[in-house]
């Protein structure tokens, strides 16, 4: 027997309970949410004057930030992905989504 099946943010599909769609939906706006991050944290380190760099050391930095701009993504849950998942969704239909607003972009309730 298989585990459930995961995305490359280790998003679970078909964990939540929700449509496929929704699942689908999810995991690629926290994968949106990991590419943000990532370069987030490529414009942070270039602020950073390099000393002594080692050959090969950048490529493994920027494997380092996006395996921990992933692993942010798939743990948040109140960021950029998740409000985006919100956003979206509510435009699919179907059961009403846990959301913390309207759903209409102003933040009201």
């Amino acid at each position: 027997m298989t585990g459930p099946v995961t995305g490359p943010t280790g998003i679970g599909l078909g964990a939540t309970g929700a449509t496929p769609e929704r699942d689908r939906l999810r995991q690629a706006a926290h994968e949106f949410e990991a590419v943000l991050v990532t370069q987030l944290f490529k414009e942070m380190r270039a602020t950073i004057p390099a000393e002594d760099a080692v050959p090969g050391q950048e490529m493994f930095t920027g494997l380092l930030d996006e395996a921990l701009a992933s692993e942010m993504a798939r743990r948040s849950t109140h960021g950029v992905g998740e409000a985006l998942y919100r956003q979206l969704a509510a435009r699919l239909g179907g059961p009403d989504l846990p959301a913390n607003g309207s759903g209409n972009g102003n933040g009201s309730r």
